[in-house]
């Protein structure tokens, strides 16, 4: 399955969690909001920060969301690439592999379809 279909599939999920419990996620995604809208740092350098813990977590479909919005913050591959060092650094063999994962969603989603 490729990055834009496991996107897709994430996606659909969270839609069907959104109509089970709307009360929880919209309580989630205000708490979401007003994370990435407050505070000193960019909306760019927080989704580097989420990324970084979601392949420290090893929670694929965070870095898929996390990539993506990167991707239309205008991310660089090499301000990726630094993230995934960290992560790796932090996180060991297992964050290696999610950030192997991470780099495949990255190149995918910036190239022509």
């Amino acid at each position: 399955m490729t990055a834009k279909e496991k996107l897709a599939s994430t996606r659909k999920g969270l839609r069907a969690l959104y109509s089970a419990i709307p009360d929880t996620t919209q309580a989630f995604t205000g708490l979401g909001k007003a994370a990435k809208e407050g505070g000193v740092l960019d909306f760019k350098t927080k989704e580097f920060v989420a990324l970084g813990i979601a392949i420290a977590d090893r929670c694929e479909p965070c870095i898929l969301l996390h990539v993506e919005a990167l991707v239309k913050a205008g991310a660089s591959r090499e301000e990726v690439g630094d993230v995934l060092a960290m992560a790796i650094q932090m996180g060991g063999g297992p964050s290696m592999m999610y950030a192997a994962k991470a780099l495949e969603c990255y190149d995918e989603l910036t190239t022509a379809a």
